[in-house]
């Protein structure tokens, strides 16, 4: 067991957020602990690293356990750049890189007791930096800050300008490298991309030590943990399983709650009914029998009712007339922001009742494709139509359709002055806001809030047509499925942009792939997207050729590249080419690791002999294989360095 929190209680002022939680995490373990927002996920986290002092209880660490913790935001001052920031991830390492630096330069200078002395340290520090992984700590820092979404170029930046975001995956980047005995992340995809999320997801599942997770990404959950400790009105149950199966197990358990609960109440009516009787009865016999009961009644060990949280918001989505089959055609849309090229003469069409995703990463232009759908911003080239009768809602995940200086009251009934107050408190408390709420500032709310009050704004649209900007931010875990749960009612149609796979994977009857400036199109939920996109990039195509007839698509597998212009297809020949240069590149990788294999053995070897007394005693000899140990160490970083490259 690596860390054991006891019977931990935790309130602010009159607010009680923990009450008795307990639970361990033993070593190699993955778990996650999951709730509403405000349910206390963070502060439980703060009090196991000694931010928050916990009222009563106690959080237990192993002896000699190294912890490394993310908190959402990390906000800290350096002059230095990335790559120099990382170098603390291991300061051992990069200690004893610079020490065997300077004793092979002092190397060269010397001979006979001192030359023997200076390699027997060598011998040692590079046996301990090897033990280290020291000659791959470049590559797999190179690795880890590429997989998290920064380009070589990032590299050299100083810290200090980079965004709040960008700092926390730099302090990401530094705790994986460390790689602590225990990793506590809170909301670690926040700032991340789908291909970043996708890597840690990865990364974090063949990590062979303990991590807990706060997070409110489902489906990342789902790859990563094996235990799922529920934080709900206070108190923690601890549920095995990924958060698929806790979500299951975590259903029967409310319903046996409430069926025992019920089933207890129905007996204690029944003998307060035999009791009564046996008092109108009014014998002495009677009435003992009766106060006999009574004294059972009070031994009872009482079952507590089930709580009934109204802590979940009421949304349903129902068009108020039905559009026309052709609900949007998009056809050779471009759009660049100067130099820089979003898209490129790309076309999709969208049908009625059709659910579409729009994914890709960060920077790729799915926002401004769904600002020009709605007239916000202008296109460079290119047109849309819509179809007949379709109305849009749009939600921006910007809230620019709220109004910052106008109360939550007043930008529903401004926006349907119609609306009785009755009504429009009414639909203000199925989003949580009630009693003085509604008068509170729309500038005043949180990004949860402000996303609930649009929430609201959509669902009295009535509109037939949804098109949503990460519907899903600021939401927790239980108000993401409500939101699920809507969409999928939803009897017209849905375009979005998102990054929640469990959302998409939910909801997505289709995904369109923003990518290399051209849209992918494929027919499938989120995980058919994955599956067929390993499948093109098994076979070493990047993109493929654009269907002929796009309203005659298949759910058979082919993802059609949309738009007519070169970019946007590939030939048959450009296909066999990019196929002939995947196999080039694996051939080419798979030298790479045999000259590696290579080279470490010949080291090997090299080793062997410095140690023997007849070669210690020979300064011609020691002086012959240092250089040539040095010569292998820097083909070595060389050869390390171009594996990187050719793996990713």
């Amino acid at each position: 067991m690596i860390l054991q929190c006891s019977h931990i209680d935790k309130a602010f002022l009159a607010d009680n957020i923990l009450s008795d939680v307990s639970f361990h995490i033993n070593e190699g373990e993955k778990a996650a602990i999951v709730g509403s927002n405000g349910c206390g996920k963070s502060t439980l986290l703060k009090i196991i690293m000694g931010e928050y002092e916990a009222d009563r209880g106690e959080v237990i660490i192993a002896k000699d356990t190294t912890v490394g913790y993310l908190a959402q935001n990390q906000e800290y001052d350096s002059g230095r750049t990335i790559l120099e920031e990382m170098q603390d991830a291991k300061p051992e390492v990069h200690a004893l890189e610079k020490e065997i630096a300077k004793i092979s330069g002092q190397m060269d200078g010397a001979s006979g007791e001192e030359l023997a002395n200076l390699i027997r340290r060598f011998d040692s520090l590079s046996e301990r930096f090897r033990a280290l992984n020291g000659y791959a700590y470049q590559s797999e820092l190179v690795g880890v800050l590429k997989g998290l979404g920064f380009s070589e170029e990032d590299f050299k930046k100083s810290v200090e300008t980079l965004s709040g975001g960008e700092k926390t995956r730099v302090q990401l980047a530094k705790m994986l490298l460390a790689e602590p005995d225990l990793i506590i992340l809170d909301e670690p995809t926040n700032h991340l991309d789908m291909s970043a999320i996708h890597w840690l997801e990865n990364y974090l599942s063949a990590y062979r030590k303990a991590v807990l997770i706060v997070a409110h990404d489902r489906y990342f959950l789902d790859k990563i943990v094996g235990k799922v400790i529920e934080l709900r009105q206070a108190h923690a149950t601890v549920y095995q399983g990924n958060y698929s199966s806790y979500q299951e197990k975590r259903q029967l358990l409310i319903e046996s709650q409430r069926k025992a609960y019920l089933n207890q109440q129905e007996q204690i009516r029944h003998q307060e009914e035999v009791i009564k009787k046996l008092k109108q009865f009014n014998r002495e016999k009677s009435i003992k029998r009766a106060e006999s009961r009574e004294k059972q009644l009070e031994k009872m060990e009482r079952i507590e009712k089930p709580v009934e949280e109204d802590t979940e918001m009421k949304l349903y989505f129902h068009p108020r007339y039905q559009s026309g089959k052709d609900v949007l055609s998009v056809s050779h849309l471009s759009k660049s922001f100067d130099d820089n090229i979003l898209f490129r003469d790309i076309s999709f069409d969208v049908k009625r009742g059709e659910h579409v995703a729009v994914i890709g990463d960060n920077g790729t232009g799915k926002t401004t494709l769904l600002k020009i759908l709605n007239e916000l911003l202008p296109m460079d080239e290119g047109t849309f139509t819509l179809g007949t009768n379709v109305d849009i809602g749009y939600y921006d995940q910007e809230h620019h359709v709220l109004h910052m200086e106008k109360t939550l009251f007043e930008e529903i009934q401004d926006a349907w002055p119609d609306m009785t107050n009755t009504r429009i408190r009414n639909t203000l408390a199925a989003f949580l806001f009630t009693e003085d709420d509604v008068f509170k500032r729309i500038g005043d709310l949180s990004g949860g809030e402000r996303g609930r009050v649009s929430l609201a704004k959509l669902m009295l649209s009535d509109a037939n047509f949804l098109i949503l900007d990460e519907p899903t931010n600021h939401l927790d875990i239980d108000s993401k499925a409500i939101l699920e749960e809507a969409v999928n009612h939803f009897e017209g149609t849905v375009l979005y942009v998102s990054h929640d796979r469990y959302f998409i994977n939910a909801t997505a009857h289709r995904i369109l792939d923003l990518t290399h400036h051209t849209l992918l199109d494929y027919i499938g939920n989120y995980d058919y997207y994955l599956e067929k996109k390993e499948d093109m990039e098994a076979a070493g195509i990047s993109r493929m050729q654009e269907q002929p007839d796009q309203t005659k698509r298949s759910d058979s597998g082919a993802a059609g590249a949309t738009g007519d212009g070169k970019e946007g297809r590939l030939s048959w020949q450009e296909q066999k080419e990019e196929q002939k240069a995947a196999r080039k590149l694996a051939k080419e990788l798979e030298n790479t690791e045999k000259e590696i294999e290579r080279l470490e053995e010949e080291n090997k070897k090299m080793d062997e002999e410095l140690v023997k007394p007849e070669v210690a005693t020979n300064s011609v000899k020691l002086q012959e294989l240092s250089a040539k140990r040095e010569e292998n160490e820097t083909r070595l970083s060389e050869l390390l360095e171009r594996w990187e490259e050719l793996s990713s």
